[in-house]
């Protein structure tokens, strides 16, 4: 089963378009419980209300030596049917993008990874390479200063057009195994309707939810393909840090389940 399928069918089975971003801050976290038991709870109390989980690997780099450890056992807790997205935004010339496809798929056994397009192909093509596993170029990214470069218009035969769209229109172009999707934030909702309507059945990691202020409503009107789903909308801290104290895990579950009714009220 390839990453667009395992996502479709954990959607389907949990009725949910909702990620949950395992990233985990031990300065928010309850205290006198170790990240891998916190993740492990977080999971336990959510795993029939998601379509996926993203670790962010900037989370686990920061532990030290054991940080990697505690990202593969977590990886390895995820429910076999539920994919797992290595928010990891790797990019780099063809042999170093190689080994971090390796890294992520072989070792840590993710479905999918965030991949930085600014090299081009090369640093694109060895993800792309695993057609099993899901590709997400990042597009029109969820942070204010996005539009440093991602808005800035270039030449094409068609005209001026934003650079976002250009990165959208690579990623439906090298889309030929059916595993690629792209990144665009819930906080550019103007953005995320354009390129849901120019590329219908491309799968939308949709950040910005929650914390960084995107609209549930709108996101889900301007983000979700025409058949009602290859939206994966995530939220981390809305869920992950619902509650510091030993309740964290049962708030987490009502946070998330509060999350994926609102969505599919919109539906």
């Amino acid at each position: 089963m390839n990453f667009v399928d395992k996502l479709l069918q954990a959607g389907k089975k949990n009725n949910s378009l909702v990620c949950v971003g395992l990233d985990p801050d031990p300065k928010l976290m309850p205290a006198k419980i170790g990240v891998y038991e916190f993740n492990k709870a977080i999971i336990e109390a959510t795993s029939d209300l998601v379509c996926a989980y993203k670790p962010n690997l900037a989370f686990y780099e920061a532990m030290g030596d054991d940080g990697m450890e505690v990202f593969s056992k977590t990886v390895k807790c995820v429910p076999s049917h539920i994919p797992v997205i290595a928010d990891a935004k790797r990019g780099d010339i063809g042999n170093t993008s190689k080994a971090y496809a390796v890294a992520l798929f072989d070792v840590l056994g993710c479905d999918a990874a965030t991949v930085n397009p600014y090299l081009g192909f090369d640093a694109i093509e060895p993800f792309l390479q695993y057609a099993e596993k899901g590709t997400i170029i990042l597009c029109r990214t969820s942070n204010s200063s996005a539009k440093d470069f991602q808005s800035l218009l270039c030449q094409t035969p068609a005209g001026l057009r934003p650079l976002y769209e250009i990165v959208a229109d690579k990623a439906q172009e090298w889309n030929t195994r059916g595993n690629v999707g792209i990144v665009l934030g819930a906080t550019y909702p103007d953005e995320l309707k354009t390129i849901r309507r120019q590329h219908p059945d491309l799968p939308i990691l949709i950040p910005g939810i929650g914390a960084q202020g995107g609209d549930v409503a709108v996101t889900v009107k301007n983000g979700v393909s025409p058949q009602g789903d290859k939206a994966i909308i995530n939220s981390a801290r809305q869920i992950i840090y619902a509650s510091k104290g030993p309740d964290f895990a049962e708030a987490a579950r009502q946070a998330c389940l509060s999350l994926r009714d609102e969505i599919n009220k919109y539906r």
